[in-house]
């Protein structure tokens, strides 16, 4: 009996040290234009899991964006940090990013169809439930999954960390088919009260179901441990908070157990 358990017990740990996030690069298209993803996943798991799409802040297709995916296949999901621009485009400097992201708010059919195409591309991978899709972005990727959930895409929930809430096209009543958690630094000085005020009251009217959750002394890009150095460099606003960054984390995670669960019943 004993030889028995202990040989059980070393399978387990044998099975648990061979079990890793797995991430590739994967290429998808829209419109004639090649987007350059990352997906991970925990190559131990067996069966469908929920899918996540995770989009860029607007540096662009950055190894942050790309962390963030193997973070969310550690939790057991498999998620695809998306490329937004095209090419897999990163900006160098501020003026640069700024321009990048302009040109996809500017524009909702392309930022539409560029989130669609990941969308697609990830429900086709075969460790997905393509039932069970969330999405989760950080400052330009917060406001363009806010926006996907405003303009009825097909989620089940989608996350906003120190994204801006507001939008060149409100939602309708209705239209919002998604759950929505917005994780916003409350020292965050790039994203007036005015657009908060102004979110919250066009998500009751779209009777949404939306929670917003703002993290005392967090400035815009809490999330990101490079915040520190970029605002060193560019002379910007911006700031790690390993507390809000991790109470923030901690937020979705339970935002999307829930979510998973309910859709699953």
């Amino acid at each position: 009996m004993r030889y028995l358990f202990a040989l059980a017990l070393l399978t387990v740990l044998l099975s648990s040290a061979r079990a890793e996030v797995v991430g590739k690069e994967v290429d998808y298209t829209q419109a004639g234009t090649t987007l350059k993803g990352y997906l991970a996943y925990d190559d131990a798991l067996e069966g469908k899991r929920p899918g996540v799409l995770v989009v860029h802040e607007w540096w662009g297709h950055n190894p942050y964006a790309r962390q963030r995916a193997r973070d969310l296949a550690a939790l057991g999901y498999t998620a695809l940090a998306v490329d937004m621009y095209g090419e897999g485009k990163q900006a160098e400097h501020p003026k640069d990013a700024g321009k990048f992201a302009g040109a996809v708010r500017e524009n909702a059919e392309v930022a539409t169809a560029r989130f669609t195409a990941a969308m697609q591309r990830l429900k086709a991978e075969a460790t997905v439930d393509a039932s069970k899709l969330g999405a989760i972005g950080y400052c330009f990727g917060g406001s363009v999954v806010l926006n996907m959930a405003r303009w009825g895409v097909d989620l089940d929930g989608v996350v906003s960390f120190h994204g801006s809430p507001a939008t060149t096209k409100e939602a309708a009543a209705g239209d919002v088919k998604a759950k929505i958690l917005v994780c916003h630094g409350a020292d965050d000085n790039f994203i007036p009260q005015e657009q908060i005020d102004a979110f919250k009251a066009e998500m009751d009217a779209a009777g949404a179901d939306y929670t917003f959750k703002a993290y005392e002394g967090a400035k815009h890009s809490f999330t990101n441990p490079d915040a520190d150095a970029m605002a060193e460099k560019f002379g910007i606003g911006i700031a790690y908070n390993a507390d809000a960054d991790q109470q923030s984390w901690s937020d979705m995670k339970a935002f999307f157990e829930d979510v998973f669960a309910v859709d699953a019943e």
